[in-house]
């Protein structure tokens, strides 16, 4: 029996890579007989692009960048398909990680170093970009990386806006005049996680602005400041940026990439598996065990381990599910691409314990999974 272990991060306690070796740790030490491949996964949350790189054995790139307030720092990308495609991570340059508690302010935090690393990318002759946009910071419609890039954003006296986001409520134009005419003559990808439209209750504002620290009043304001930023954009290039879907990722970043400098957003897993060759491993396999922090119908709108689970069932593999939380009752649309789902915790307990004990939970799990594999062998072992 040859198993592909496949989870995505499970958030705030481990991530894909350290979930895989624990999960391999321990259908190692069950009575199971097996073989195993570790594929860790991303759908274009905070890791993915680092995934990549280590999948395809890239080559990684500092950069002197900026952080969310303007701070002298250092960031990283990835060449990989021999330096034709640059792996950007916003959260190197632009993520939450990097401002303390009492430093969120998404009004003033902005996304100019995550433009940084694109320019740098660019200047290494890459034909394709692709930007990862989980765990950012920012709120500013991705204003400070196409700033960064040669666009300017200008008042009603034609003066250069440089406070993003929060300036951009005098917003009257957008100059792309020196926008880097190289964007022109690459591919450039945004990786989404999610399908959260720009503006509006399920919009960038409302939604991850607490996220990042927006207190309600904030809310409201960055919501102000996005509608009329879509509508400027609108009437520079003539697209309507502000319903695209998933226009609100990483503050909305999405949204200003492909309105002003014709990105491509992308559903995030099935443009990972795709460039990391996943079916391949999958082809091989006889049994897929996925996972994250929380399996439920959601899990259907996208995220890593329905993507997995689809491409599973499509060879017609049995996969298994590994989740912190599940659903009391499992629904027919979940059952249809998850045959097992398990939580791995094992008793009630606060959430920063259980957090703390993900490792263990699926070492314990996946050991428990073995035996059971080991005792109930799948149809194919018996003939």
């Amino acid at each position: 029996m040859h198993i592909l272990i496949a989870p995505n991060a499970f958030k705030h306690a481990v991530d894909a890579a350290a979930a895989a070796v624990a999960i391999e740790r321990g259908l190692v030490a069950s009575q199971l007989t097996c073989t195993t491949e570790c594929f860790p996964i991303g759908d274009g949350g905070n890791g993915t692009c680092d995934l990549i790189i280590e999948r395809m054995q890239g080559e990684r790139v500092v950069v002197p960048v900026v952080d969310p307030l303007g701070r002298s720092i250092t960031a990283v990308f990835g060449l990989v398909a021999d330096g034709q495609i640059a792996v950007i991570e916003m959260a190197d340059a632009s993520g939450l990680h990097l401002l303390t508690p009492n430093e969120l302010d998404p009004l003033q935090a902005n996304s100019y170093g995550t433009g940084q690393l694109i320019k740098a990318a660019l200047d290494k002759g890459v034909r394709k970009v692709v930007v990862g946009m989980g765990g950012s910071a920012t709120v500013d419609g991705g204003s400070g990386m196409l700033r960064a890039l040669g666009a300017r954003f200008l008042d009603g006296e034609g003066n250069e806006i440089t406070a993003l986001p929060v300036g951009l409520a005098a917003l009257r134009s957008i100059d792309l005049s020196g926008l880097d005419r190289r964007l022109q003559e690459v591919e450039l990808t945004v990786l989404c996680d999610v399908e959260n439209p720009l503006i509006g209750e399920t919009g960038a504002a409302h939604v991850f602005g607490p996220q990042k620290g927006a207190s309600p009043d904030q809310v409201e304001q960055l919501a102000g400041v996005l509608i009329h930023y879509a509508e400027v954009v609108r009437a520079t290039t003539g697209v309507d940026v502000s319903s695209c879907r998933s226009g609100g990722v990483a503050g909305g970043a999405s949204a200003g990439l492909a309105g002003l400098a014709g990105a491509e957003l992308v559903d995030g897993i099935a443009y990972f598996l795709d460039l990391t060759r996943f079916d391949e491993s999958l082809s091989k396999s006889h049994i897929v065990i996925t996972g994250e922090g929380s399996i439920d119908d959601q899990t259907l709108q996208g995220k890593g381990p329905y993507g997995v689970a689809s491409r599973a069932k499509r060879l017609g593999l049995p996969v298994i599910g590994l989740a912190g939380k599940i659903p009391v009752e499992i629904s027919s649309e979940l059952a249809a691409y998850f045959d097992v789902l398990f939580a791995i915790g094992n008793c009630p307990m606060p959430l920063n314990e259980a957090l703390a004990s993900t490792t263990d939970n699926l070492i314990r799990t996946a050991t428990q999974l073995g035996n059971l594999l080991a005792v109930c062998p799948a149809p194919h072992q018996q003939q």
